[in-house]
């Protein structure tokens, strides 16, 4: 396997700052050498076990502090920090969604986390790449949640392992194709979230004009870089999807994680069966255009008796624009309960699914006995009190999503 020595443009803690701080003294750190280093202190609802606040520690080293309820870390740093063409070294899996703005993030051992950060420059091996070929354009109720799991269902992990065995590297998924352009950057994170899930090392989306209009939205044009592969270069495999043949579906948690291909099922399977609690939200599965739908598919409706709705919205930035548009409150007059955004909500560890009732589901990740669905099935469930195919809806939502967006970091310590 071959080694390069690389720039870390950024390096993003939010797993265990304080193990990669540690590992930074040891190596020397004075001052956080790459362009950005971010600590996310994540835990809102504290008990006697929580650490710490990570505080004037990670300051102290020119270490970005983002506090308590900012939003789930990979959400808050691609609306605040992600930048494209850079490479982002990390200890948080689900910050792979981060290639969906065309920054290629890798998650790396503490003790690296801890070089990049005093010296700014890590060693990794030489990836190879599968291009993902998006050809098509999603239908009405059909979620890019349903197309990660369709490229589950495909069984995209035996691709990349085979990929891996025969080259001795790791594996990126690059996206592309016309059907990528149909897809905001929010919608390309959500598919780059998959990577781990099916081996891949990291994903990658190009940087476009979608890119450009999405950081113009958060006021950061100044990051914008075009990244587009070169000509001619090459694919150790093409795999190819129409994101038009997509249909809704679901992930059952209880199945073999060594099995994924056999968690994957129609929502027709699972059609009729009860459900007692939804979390809508989370770090991964929910874009703020979907909460806006879901919000509009239920206005006026009610959640059915005994049925726990939990609202975990990604960031801080989408809870106020919900708010300022009205959308929050028609969510919560529906029956839906705020939570904070802590990974522990998001893991089950907080609300767990409950026993012996109906099933739980989230557009996130669930612990076993959980169902993951898309938005737009979360709200079916919600209006029925059941699973159901979201497009008996009949009629789709056109909802308009502010470009206005609301910029002020009261939760980020520089």
């Amino acid at each position: 396997m071959t080694s390069i020595e690389v720039k870390a443009d950024q390096v993003v803690l939010a797993r265990d700052p304080r193990a990669a701080l540690a590992e930074g003294l040891a190596a020397g750190l004075k001052k956080a050498t790459p362009e950005l280093a971010v600590a996310y202190d994540t835990i809102c609802v504290r008990d006697p076990q929580s650490p710490p606040s990570l505080g004037a520690d990670c300051l102290s080293h020119g270490i970005t502090l983002v506090r308590p309820g900012a939003g789930f870390a990979a959400p808050v740093h691609l609306e605040r920090f992600a930048s494209p063409a850079r490479l982002a070294v990390t200890d948080e899996p689900r910050l792979a969604a981060l290639g969906g703005i065309g920054m290629l993030t890798v998650v790396v051992p503490t003790a690296m986390l801890g070089q990049a950060l005093a010296k700014g420059r890590v060693k990794m091996p030489s990836p190879r790449s599968i291009h993902v070929q998006l050809t098509g354009r999603l239908r009405p109720f059909v979620g890019v949640r349903d197309v990660a799991f369709e490229w589950i269902r495909r069984d995209l992990a035996a691709v990349v392992k085979r990929v891996c065995a025969a080259c001795h590297a790791p594996v990126v998924l690059e996206f592309g194709g016309p059907g990528a352009r149909f897809l905001s950057v929010s919608e390309r994170a959500i598919l780059c979230a998959m990577a781990p899930r099916v081996g891949a090392w990291a994903a990658l989306f190009p940087s476009d004009e979608r890119t450009e209009v999405f950081l113009r939205d958060e006021r950061r044009s100044k990051a914008h870089r075009s990244l587009v592969p070169d000509g001619g270069a090459p694919f150790e495999e093409v795999v190819s999807l129409d994101l038009g043949g997509v249909d809704p579906l679901v992930m059952t948690a209880e199945s073999d994680e060594t099995d994924l291909v056999s968690s994957i099922h129609p929502v027709r399977d699972l059609a009729g069966k009860p459900v007692s609690q939804v979390l809508l939200g989370g770090g991964s599965g929910v874009t703020l255009r979907e909460l806006f739908v879901v919000a509009t598919l239920l206005k006026s409706k009610r959640v059915p008796k005994g049925f726990d709705f939990l609202l975990a919205v990604p960031s801080r930035q989408m809870l106020e624009v919900l708010a300022e548009a009205g959308a929050l409150a028609d969510l919560i007059a529906t029956g839906a309960r705020l939570v904070e955004p802590d990974p522990r909500v998001a893991s089950g560890a907080l609300y767990p699914p409950p026993a012996g009732a109906g099933l739980s589901l989230s557009t996130g990740d669930l612990p076993r006995g959980g169902v993951v669905v898309s938005a737009e099935t979360l709200a079916y469930a919600v209006a029925t009190g059941k699973i159901g195919d979201p497009r008996a809806f009949k009629r789709p939502v056109r909802v308009t999503v502010p470009r206005a967006l609301p910029t002020d970091d009261v939760f980020v310590h520089r």
